[in-house]
C-alpha cells in the first residue's frame, strides 16, 4: 500500500480532465498538493474548492511546461517554497490530429517537448525527493495509443510510446529501492483532449470518465503494477498487435483514425 496522507503529490495539467480528478482523488486522502498548469484562474478556483473541502494544502504554480527550461523552473520554484514532493504525477500532453506535412511543424514540436522532453526533465528533477524515504511513488500518464503505431497521430503515438517505454524501465530500475512507478494507458476519455485534438475522428471506443480513469489508476499504482489499461475495451484494442502482424496491425489502425474528409 501507499500512505498518501500528509504527504504531498505534484501533478502537471492539473486545471482539467484527469489531473484534476487525480487531485481530488488525493485531496480526499489527506494528500497535499501542487498543481501545476497554464490556467491561472482554474488552478487558483480549484486550490481553494480543495483546500476548503479537505482541508490540505493545495499549492498553485501557473507554468507552460512546453517552453524551454519550464521543468527546471518548476523545480527551482517548489524549492524556494520548501516543499518536498513524494508523489509526482506527470499528466500534461496534449495531441495532434491529422497528416503529419499538414500539421503545423512548431505545434508538433512543442508536443515532443511537454509529452517527452518535460516528462523526462521533470521526472529527473524531483527523483531525489522520491527516493528520499523509499517510499514515493511516480505516475506517467502513457495512452493506449503506446501499444501500436498511430497514423494520423504518428508524433503523439511515439511520444505515448516512449513514455511506456521510459516508465517501465523506471519501474524495473526503481521496485526494490521503494519507489512505485507505474505508466496509465487510458482510451478515451471525457476531458478537452478532443477538443485540443480538433476532431473527434480520433477517439477510439467508448470514452470513461476521468474518475474512473483514476480510480482504476490508483488501484493499480498501490497493487505495484508497472502500467495499467484503464477499461476492458480499450485493454483488449491495446492487444490487437499480439495478434496480427505489425503491417496488418497498422491497416487496421489507420482504418479507424483515417480523416473522413
Amino acid at each position: 500500500m501507499f500512505m498518501y496522507a500528509n504527504k504531498t503529490a505534484l501533478i502537471t495539467g492539473a486545471s482539467s480532465g484527469i489531473g484534476e480528478a487525480f487531485a481530488f482523488s488525493l485531496a480526499v486522502r489527506n494528500c497535499n498538493l501542487i498543481l501545476v498548469a497554464r490556467n491561472e484562474t482554474k488552478l487558483k478556483e480549484l486550490a481553494k474548492e480543495l483546500s476548503a473541502k479537505y482541508n490540505v494544502k493545495a499549492t498553485v504554480i501557473v507554468l507552460d511546461l512546453s517552453s524551454p527550461g519550464a521543468p527546471q523552473t518548476l523545480h527551482l520554484e517548489v524549492q524556494k517554497q520548501q516543499l518536498k514532493v513524494d508523489l509526482l504525477i506527470n499528466n500534461a500532453g496534449f495531441a495532434t490530429y491529422g497528416y503529419f506535412e499538414q500539421i503545423s511543424g512548431e505545434r508538433q514540436h512543442e508536443e515532443v517537448m511537454l509529452n517527452v522532453a518535460a516528462l523526462v526533465d521533470i521526472t529527473h528533477a524531483f527523483m531525489p525527493d522520491l527516493l528520499r524515504n523509499r517510499d514515493g511513488g511516480l505516475i506517467n500518464v502513457s495512452s493506449t495509443a503506446a501499444f501500436q503505431p498511430d497514423p494520423y497521430m504518428a508524433v503523439y503515438g511515439a511520444t505515448k510510446a516512449f513514455v511506456l517505454s521510459f516508465s517501465e524501465a523506471l519501474w524495473a530500475e526503481n521496485r526494490k529501492r521503494g519507489l512505485k512507478v507505474l505508466a496509465l494507458c487510458p482510451g478515451a476519455t471525457e476531458t478537452s483532449f478532443f477538443d485540443v485534438v480538433g476532431s473527434s475522428e480520433a477517439s477510439v471506443g467508448s470514452r470513461e470518465t476521468p474518475q474512473t480513469v483514476v480510480k482504476n489508476a490508483l488501484k493499480a499504482f498501490e497493487k505495484g503494477r508497472s502500467h495499467m489499461i484503464s477499461g476492458r475495451q480499450n485493454y483488449w484494442v491495446a492487444q490487437v498487435s499480439r495478434f496480427f502482424s505489425r503491417q496488418t496491425t497498422l491497416n487496421i489502425v489507420e482504418r479507424t483514425l483515417r480523416p473522413q474528409n
